[in-house]
């Protein structure tokens, strides 16, 4: 389990505060992660890695000489915002455009393919490949879909590599996406992880057993066993990844980089015993061994377990897998010294200024505020919830995730009112420090709905019921078009839609906020409840399958929690001014 932490909330900060404290030759903190402290060569491609924290030495770990230019760093498990990818791809980028590779989860596409639109927007030159190395996670049919795991390590060196050889961003790309394709990997877990401040693992494996195929966050495997010998694990570690060998491979006499990965409590003289069988296993199939790597490179906190990953070389990998590479946490050969960056030539922080809204704006806004206080206190009254549903239909963190969020919103619509911002500039603030600070796929489409609302009320006057009707809509809309997800693929879409149906029909027809926003309220309860009749098709839950079915899914339950009390805040709200009206005419 964790124990050294201070506040929960602040310790993905403080960690990489602390990590750029101890390796500044390597790394300078920059908003959103960190990139290279030593200049890099003009023109040359700028290769950006990221994803959550809690899986050192992935990623900030893995950034210098030959390797990343720059690492997106998320919080706990939760894929990095928009703004921090955003903000890190800009430090690194040196004028030759930036190449992007992560794992394959759908918070991180989701985030890093809004930043790579932002990017191009801005004129520089983006490409992206997907780390999708975990044969459990789809069939061979479907490896696009799969999770990336410990073959992180193979895509990202290969494409520092290229870039570091000058190669440009097309050909970066091109090398990158080749490498993936010949990347296997596949793990087992013997115990969960525990993040800092919850009282609970993640998840749990029985005294005893082992679970297989388990993925990074703790998202379920295809069996559960025995724990075996350390022979017996090799055996079954080498069987599952000689089962499936790349499209052109011949197994007799070819050249393979072994990878035994340690999850994070697993020693490392556990796994050299591992390992000893392993090299016999791979040799015994007539296969040529090359750098053998035995050690951690993508951990999942105090999980304990291992990965074992094969990457399948020719001649052209080869030769970039030889590179030299000199980074915090993964050095090979010998790198030519460094020239260090200037800090000081940063860019300026822009001032934030607060446009004031009227006086009617301003007083929905306190009203915006009320709702968003409501939203935080009821995450917080559901959170350790959230986290027990979120477990059993996802990866174990949708309630921390949520709290992260909904507190960042309520410090930002707070300091917003403070400065006498109108509703529209009140909500648009808190939805983007949700997104920002929450990250993941939940983050981030919160950050839609909010700031679809929020251009429906506006800094001027009184937004009529119909307004914010529109406004929910949409973000519903908006949501749909950016998770790419649809009503009964047991996400939180299957809340939101029939949540922004019934409002917009019940305003239409006449009613009121307060009464069309509790009726939509109960049909959204309604649709969250039955999706735990929903096997997942999108996102880390889809991994669970049938495992899933008799749960609800946590986005859906916490949406339906928080329009159910923003709800009654509404009703509230309006019996408040109501009274005030009655008070000033008597």
């Amino acid at each position: 389990m964790t124990r050294l932490w201070n506040e929960p909330a602040d310790f993905a900060d403080e960690m990489i505060d602390g990590f750029v404290a101890a390796n500044g030759r390597y790394v300078r903190r920059v908003p959103g992660g960190v990139v290279r402290s030593t200049v890099s060569p003009a023109g040359q491609v700028a290769v950006v890695v990221g994803g959550g924290s809690g899986h050192y030495p992935a990623f900030g770990g893995l950034v210098g000489p030959g390797l990343a230019h720059g690492a997106a760093m998320g919080n706990l498990f939760a894929s990095p915002s928009t703004q921090q990818v955003y903000a890190v791809a800009k430090a690194a980028d040196n004028g030759g455009g930036v190449f992007f590779s992560y794992g394959n989860y759908a918070g991180d596409v989701l985030n890093f393919d809004a930043a790579q639109e932002r990017l191009r927007a801005d004129g520089i030159a983006c490409e992206t490949v997907t780390v999708t190395d975990d044969i459990v996670s789809a069939r061979a049919d479907e490896k696009h879909k799969r999770r990336g795991i410990a073959g992180d390590l193979t895509v990202f060196r290969i494409a520092g590599a290229a870039a570091a050889a000058g190669a440009d961003l097309a050909e970066v790309t091109r090398l990158a996406r080749h490498a993936n394709e010949r990347t296997r990997s596949f793990g087992v877990a013997f115990t969960g992880c525990t993040l800092p401040g919850a009282e609970q693992a993640l998840f749990t494996v029985p005294e005893g057993r082992m679970a297989i195929g388990l993925g990074i966050h703790g998202e379920p495997g295809i069996d559960e066993t025995g724990i075996p010998t350390a022979d017996g694990l090799a055996q079954l570690l080498v069987e599952k990844l000689l089962a499936e060998v790349p499209e052109g491979v011949t197994v007799e006499g070819a050249r393979v980089v072994p990878i035994l990965n340690g999850l994070g409590s697993l020693k490392y003289e556990e796994m050299f015993v591992v390992y000893r069988r392993i090299a016999q296993l791979l040799q015994d199939a007539r296969l040529e061994l090359v750098d053998p790597h035995v050690g951690e490179y993508c951990t999942s906190f105090d999980m304990a377990g291992t990965s074992l990953t094969l990457f399948w070389l020719d001649e052209e990998l080869a030769e970039l897998w030889e590179a030299p590479v000199d980074t915090p946490s993964y050095r090979r050969g010998s790198v030519a010294p460094q020239e260090r960056t200037d800090a000081s030539t940063a860019a300026a922080t822009v001032a934030d200024v607060i446009e004031p809204g009227d006086e009617s704006s301003r007083s929905v806004a306190r009203t915006v505020l009320a709702a968003v206080r409501t939203i935080a206190e009821t995450v917080d009254a559901h959170v350790d919830e959230l986290g027990r549903i979120d477990a059993i239909a996802g990866d174990g963190d949708h309630g921390i995730g949520m709290q992260r969020g909904s507190h960042a919103a309520l410090r930002a619509a707070t300091t917003a009112v403070d400065a006498g911002a109108g509703a529209r500039t009140t909500l648009a603030r808190a939805a983007d420090a949700w997104s920002d600070k929450a990250g993941g796929t939940s983050g981030a489409l919160w950050g839609v709905i909010l700031n679809a609302v929020a251009r429906g009320l506006g800094d001027e006057g009184r937004p009529d019921s119909a307004a914010i009707a529109a406004g929910v809509a949409a973000g519903s809309r908006g949501v749909t078009d950016y998770g790419k997800a649809e009503v009964g693929d047991k996400t939180l879409v299957d809340a939101l839609v029939p949540f922004s149906s019934a409002l917009t029909h019940a305003v239409d027809a006449g009613a009121s906020l307060t009464d069309a926003w509790r009726t939509a309220a109960d049909a959204a309860t309604r649709a969250a409840t039955a999706t735990a009749d929903l096997l997942p098709r999108m996102g880390r839950a889809r991994t669970h399958g049938q495992n899933s079915v008799g749960t609800p899914d946590p986005g859906a339950i916490s949406l339906a929690l928080i329009v159910t009390a923003i709800g009654e805040t509404l009703a509230a709200e309006t019996l408040a001014a109501e009274n005030q009206k009655e008070n000033a005419h008597g």
